[in-house]
């Protein structure tokens, strides 16, 4: 069954860039999104691309919940309804790229062109004058037809430095100004990414103060009105109609798309948030959802939580459904060992060990075959497993035909390293967390 909006809905917009990672689009994001919800101002951020970090940051920065864009992930129309629900309340619209402009495929022009949104560059400016003018000039006429609102330069060293940069500007781009090189604005990272924002302890003074510096800027303010168009939506069966889903959230489980947990509502599910870092036991639930996060940073407290370890080995004994992504499914083998060498005892549902490595072990987007059919995922992890258990399934790579990340299933237990959208196929997703299946 479908269903459309009544109208088209028009609000200012803006999308980040950068020539490529590591040039500021999340601080840059992040003081908008804090400069705007200070003058009084609805914010909606979204991110584009598979990232769970960044998110965290923009949601501390804007007050709201963080939703991806993704073409592939997501789907075009999933972008679309996301974006029109949120000019249906927002007074303006943010959306931070991913890597470089024109980087992947799809790539982050796919999504500003596609929806007409005004791309700002931002450019690191450290090494560099005059050129920043050159680069800002190849971003802007790369792709004709993309909107090009303008470049901000980031990490400015003097006043002399902003004046050269100024001056090596093209007369046919708009120059938005600079953020100068400031330490106290900078935010930490990690082999993931940026540190969870729940873990800085000076984010909100950082982020003011970047919001201090966006302030004195022309990208303060609003940018041009876009036109937002509805979108089909689907009534979803109520598949979970019923079942209580008990998910993992804090410190050690926190990469979960808010899109997951909008899906899993709309399809009836009973939403119930334990920490198996400081919780004794579960909660009174059908269903686990154990996604990924940093269970590396937290084994010894993880190891020492044996009434949490006992109670999901009671779960999965009695033949409950438990659906683990990535770092969950680490917390579930029966060891894992982190960069230093010390060895944590996990959950033993799982045989086998996880060692974390130096280097990256997998990063792209897969499908995952699952009984309701492919679920778009992605991977990323720095971890290794070594496990007798055979695969059920290997995703199915994106970009080549080399297997994917096995996907291993023990009773009701379904474990990979990949991270699903479920928006992408809400059957595939319900049939996760249901002790029985459905068919269409």
């Amino acid at each position: 069954m479908t269903a459309a909006h009544a109208e088209t809905r028009h609000c200012p917009a803006l999308f980040i860039t950068a020539p490529g990672s590591n040039h500021g689009k999340t601080t840059v994001t992040a003081a908008l999104a804090r400069y705007h919800r200070d003058q009084g101002r609805q914010v909606r951020v979204f991110k584009a691309g598979a990232d769970f970090l960044d998110p965290m940051i923009l949601e501390q920065a804007s007050g709201q919940p963080v939703y991806s864009l993704d073409l592939w992930l997501a789907g075009a129309d999933e972008c679309q309804r996301l974006l029109y629900d949120a000019a249906l309340v927002a007074d303006v619209i943010l959306v931070e790229g991913v890597m470089g402009l024109f980087d992947g495929e799809p790539c982050s022009a796919d999504i500003a062109q596609r929806f007409g949104l005004p791309v700002c560059a931002v450019i690191d400016a450290a090494g560099a004058a005059q050129t920043v003018g050159a680069v800002a000039y190849g971003l802007a006429h790369y792709r004709p037809g993309l909107g090009f609102a303008g470049v901000l330069a980031n990490g400015v060293a003097s006043s002399r430095h902003a004046d050269m940069i100024k001056q090596g500007m093209p007369d046919t781009l708009r120059y938005l100004g600079s953020l100068p090189r400031d330490p106290q604005m900078v935010l930490p990272e990690r082999h993931l990414g940026l540190v969870q924002a729940a873990e800085i302890a000076d984010l909100d003074s950082r982020l003011t103060r970047a919001a201090e510096a966006v302030a004195v800027t022309e990208l303060a303010g609003l940018p041009e009105a876009v036109a937002f168009y509805p979108a089909n939506w689907v009534v979803l069966p109520q598949w979970l109609a019923g079942v209580r889903i008990g998910i993992a959230r804090d410190s050690a489980f926190s990469f979960i798309y808010p899109g997951n947990l909008e899906l899993l509502q709309k399809l009836g599910a009973t939403l119930v948030f334990f920490s198996p870092l400081a919780d004794n036991g579960l909660p009174d639930v059908d269903s686990l959802y154990l996604p990924g996060g940093y269970p590396e940073l937290h084994i010894t407290a993880l190891a020492a939580n044996q009434a949490m370890q006992a109670a999901l080995q009671t779960h999965f004994r009695q033949g409950k459904r438990i659906y683990a992504e990535c770092g969950g499914m680490l917390y579930l083998l029966e060891s894992l060992t982190n960069k230093a060498g010390e060895v944590g005892a996990m959950v033993g549902l799982l045989p086998g060990h996880a060692v974390m490595q130096n280097r990256l072990q997998g990063l792209g987007y897969q499908s995952a075959p699952f009984p309701g059919g492919l679920l778009r995922c992605h991977t990323f992890h720095h971890s290794r497993i070594d496990t007798p258990l055979e695969p059920l399934a290997y995703g199915e790579r994106l970009y080549n035909t080399s297997p994917g990340e096995a996907i291993f299933q023990s009773k009701g237990l379904t474990a990979s390293y990949l991270h699903g959208y479920f928006a992408s196929n809400p059957l595939a997703a319900a049939q996760l967390f249901l002790t029985t299946s459905y068919s269409l």
